[in-house]
């Protein structure tokens, strides 16, 4: 019986079967298996009875007697995106930046490239999707040091490699990680084989010549980055650019940082001439709030500093079996848990009506926080009663709802409570704190909140 040439990868985890099947053993994912050539000959390093022939043994060190250098990062002149990085790129770091397409990923890496050079290093761009010119076009519209960058239109892993050991850059961007391909590998480009390959070479040759490397990459239909998930094990850092293209605003965020906190995110806002670092993005949220039915201000934390968003809902009757739930920029599951903690703890009962919850602003909040701003929004939604502070203000509020219908306190209050009194909105709704702040006003209950806000529009109704 002759024996397979050919093996089925898995295209997400790289699992390999000697069979087609519909779902993945390995991830469980459907229809992700591809037919991939088998590699032909034996492997050299394996022996008999599958184990490694023997090598020459190294000693260990032990942690107190390893030289660890203190290395200056590169900074991109970029604050938003260096503070996201932790200080900057880190020489010799591969740093995988995902996206959507038409995100804005070529225009930031251009920019930091163009300010990366400005400041006197080499830098080099490789486009594996888009030609010199093409690459020109864009410096073009974004002016400035942008048009100094050297840039490489090559899909050949090989030439890759063979530029950056002769270039020796400082900086390298590669644009995308899904074009590469090397020669000795079966598989189109973008296959878990070419793209593994393409990772493990270019972090060997990044580490041996300290440069930091930016591997740009796609995204799923789900906005996971796209690729092997071996792909995240390798690389030192893993970022995430996302926004709604319809509207100006970006954010990145770490979602895996070895040299930073993973709990950053940068805002950034889209125009004519590039990405435009926002630095109060508070205040660009704010400004658009409202005190309407279904509308409130939530003060989250996203890594070190405090942003104020504006959360919205709308609640319609429907006769649609089962009613919609629908969530943007928030978890759907935790809408549904807030909903349900509603329904038992003295909020209404939506069973026969449609949710939508929004995060204005295109926005992404992924913290517990966000809780107490979703239920008030969706009773106000509900009752058709804005709720607004003394002065016609949104009212402002943060805090963790638990299943038994108790508030729970979440990080640093007083830093969120001082970002929505310096917009004047105060007070604000939030849990008991562990200590006593001024401008708070505390509710140990979901059932306690509803009803300081109902007492709330009573008062401004008698005035």
């Amino acid at each position: 019986m002759s024996k397979s040439r050919s093996l089925f990868v898995c295209q997400s985890c790289g699992h390999e079967a000697l069979a087609w099947s519909g779902r993945c053993a390995g991830c469980g994912e459907w229809n992700t298996l591809v037919e991939t050539p088998r590699e032909q000959g034996p492997s050299a390093k394996w022996g008999r009875g599958g184990r490694t022939r023997a090598t020459a043994a190294v000693r260990p060190k032990r942690l107190r007697d390893v030289a660890a250098p203190d290395v200056a990062r590169v900074q991109t002149r970029i604050a938003e995106l260096d503070r996201v990085l932790g200080g900057g790129l880190v020489p010799g770091s591969l740093v995988l930046l995902g996206g959507s397409p038409g995100i804005g990923k070529s225009t930031l890496t251009g920019m930091a490239l163009g300010n990366v050079a400005a400041a006197g290093h080499s830098v080099l761009y490789v486009s594996g999707e888009e030609s010199a010119a093409q690459v020109k076009l864009r410096a073009e519209r974004l002016g400035g040091a942008a048009l100094d960058v050297p840039a490489l239109a090559e899909t050949s892993l090989e030439a890759v490699l063979g530029t950056l050991e002769s270039e020796r850059p400082a900086v390298c961007v590669i644009d995308s990680v899904q074009t590469l391909h090397a020669e000795g590998m079966t598989g189109a480009p973008g296959s878990v084989g070419q793209v593994r390959e393409a990772a493990i070479a270019i972090m060997d040759v990044a580490k041996r010549l300290d440069c930091a490397v930016i591997l740009v990459g796609h995204v799923t239909k789900e906005g996971a980055v796209a690729g092997p998930r071996v792909l995240e094990h390798l690389v030192d850092c893993v970022l995430l650019f996302e926004g709604e293209r319809e509207r100006s605003f970006r954010t990145i965020r770490a979602l895996k940082n070895r040299f930073g906190a993973t709990s950053e995110v940068g805002v950034f806002e889209m125009r004519s001439g590039g990405l435009v670092e926002v630095e109060d993005a508070s205040a660009r949220f704010v400004g658009e709030a409202s005190a309407a039915p279904g509308s409130v201000v939530l003060c989250a934390m996203e890594g070190t500093r405090p942003l104020l968003v504006e959360v919205q809902a709308l609640v319609a009757p429907t006769e649609v079996v089962p009613p919609r739930r629908v969530a943007t920029g928030i978890d759907r599951n935790r809408l549904a848990m807030v909903l349900a903690v509603l329904a038992r703890h003295g909020g209404p009962s939506l069973s026969a009506a449609d949710v939508f919850v929004n995060v204005a602003g295109g926005v992404r909040v992924d913290e517990p926080g966000a809780d107490l701003a979703v239920a008030l929004a969706i009773a106000s939604a509900h009752r058709g009663e804005p709720l607004a502070s003394g002065d016609g203000r949104p009212l402002a509020c943060f805090g963790e709802v638990g299943l038994t219908g108790e508030l729970r306190p979440v990080a640093h209050p007083e830093r969120r409570l001082a970002e929505a009194l310096k917009f004047g909105l105060g007070p604000v709704l939030a849990p008991p704190p562990t200590e006593t702040l001024e401008g708070l006003t505390a509710q140990p209950t979901l059932r306690d909140a509803l009803g300081a806000t109902r007492k709330q529009r009573a008062v401004r109704a008698a005035a």
